[in-house]
């Protein structure tokens, strides 16, 4: 039997690519293997979101060259949209290929507990920084009733937790013919039987509609949690930058959610050390942190991209301060993250369980509603249950909780 690895990097939309390019391999007498063997075929899905993203992707795919000389060596992803000539001194590989080839949906998501389903690719906006609109395309939104249908078939499959995704979410249905919303999507999930959970991935301050934060307070399927990337508290910067919104219009966001979503937990995204940013600009962003209390903060140092605005800026930070900046970062994000769960200590909350844990045999870990992550010591396999736990002790990023 032929058999094949797979390897993704990026976001939830790569991953969701992979599953299903996975399934198509899958269904031609692949089988895919992921311990220390070698594989007939590697397939590799690569990011270009940061120059990071570029070596990592240049460094597995020189891996799997080296694992199996003699394999066959297929790469793809955003970093083959635009940027395949920078994969020319790499010996070996022997197709690059367009994602838009591979149209199919998905049954499964393999390795875990949550699927995340991708409902709309590309983006419209022009931030300054960003290289994904250069790879991904214009916004481009799947038909609702297709959605629905690989929504069903996957909660057919054991899956209680969905993941809507897209490169922008916010602007999903905009360009349908009969133009729909992100609710509408959200409202037609909704009536599938055995759909527990529907969980939003990210989505820009300006595509958070009074519609939504309405349909999050009533529906009991809609996390409580939204994923808002900031990149800036500071409006000098975030003009640089070519974003859509000013610190006060973010501010009030999050206090409008928070007074109809009182539990809600916000992540967000930050990019530090974009070009012209000095100590008063990086200032104005860890204040606006502290105001918010995020559950997480994903730190993003600026990488300059080929092909967008910000490459030709002046004013460059130094690697030195940036590197500082976010070590101050990080620590206020701890202590906001600390702060957010300290609010559910010694309440009731369910969890659906994903895995055990492999540090610590019979902990079994998962995420509230609201993102919060959880464990529980049982030595029955927990697995996709939804559990009703008590939350007891912080412990690192998480909460150990017990049964009660």
């Amino acid at each position: 039997m032929k058999t094949i690895k797979f390897f993704t990097l990026g976001c939830k939309v790569n991953q969701y690519d992979t599953q299903s390019i996975r399934e198509q391999f899958l269904k031609n007498g692949y089988q895919e293997i992921d311990n220390g063997k070698t594989a007939d075929t590697y397939f590799i899905n690569t990011c270009t979101v940061t120059a990071i993203a570029d070596r990592k992707a240049k460094n597995i795919i020189r891996h799997c060259v080296k694992e199996n000389p003699k394999a066959r060596i297929i790469v793809t992803g955003c970093l083959v949209e635009k940027d395949a000539l920078s994969l020319s001194d790499i010996k070996g590989i022997d197709f690059l290929i367009s994602k838009r080839f591979f149209r199919e949906g998905i049954s499964n998501f393999c390795g875990h507990t949550r699927a995340f389903l991708k409902i709309q690719d590309g983006c419209n906006n022009s931030c300054a920084y960003c290289k994904v609109p250069l790879v991904r395309g214009v916004s481009r939104s799947r038909p609702l009733l297709e959605i629905i249908k690989e929504a069903k078939k996957l909660v057919q499959n054991g899956f209680q937790e969905i993941v809507l995704s897209g490169i922008c979410l916010g602007a999903f249905g905009k360009d349908l013919k009969e133009a729909i919303s992100l609710v509408d999507a959200i409202e037609g999930l909704e009536n599938i039987e055995g759909l527990l959970r529907i969980r939003l991935s990210s989505l820009e301050a300006v595509d958070v509609s009074d519609r939504l934060i309405q349909q999050m307070a009533e529906s009991q399927k809609l996390c409580w949690h939204l994923h808002i990337p900031i990149q800036s508290g500071d409006d000098a910067i975030l003009k640089k930058m070519g974003r859509r919104y000013k610190r006060k219009d973010y501010s009030a966001l999050i206090y409008k959610i928070k007074k109809y979503l009182p539990h809600v937990a916000i992540t967000t995204d930050v990019l530090v050390g974009f070009p012209g940013e000095d100590e008063k600009n990086f200032q104005n962003t860890l204040n606006l942190i502290q105001e918010i209390l995020p559950l997480k903060v994903h730190i993003f140092p600026y990488s300059p991209r080929p092909g967008t605005p910000a490459f030709n800026f002046k004013d460059k930070v130094s690697p030195v301060i940036i590197k500082q900046r976010i070590s101050k970062l990080k620590e206020i994000a701890g202590k906001c993250a600390f702060s957010y769960r300290k609010n559910f200590l010694n309440k009731n909350m369910e969890v659906l369980l994903e895995a055990e844990s492999q540090e610590n045999p019979y902990h079994w870990q998962g995420f509230t509603t609201n993102y919060i992550k959880v464990s529980v010591e049982s030595k029955q396999n927990l697995k996709n249950k939804l559990i009703s736990l008590k939350l007891k002790k912080i412990i690192g990023d998480s909460i150990r909780a017990e049964f009660y």
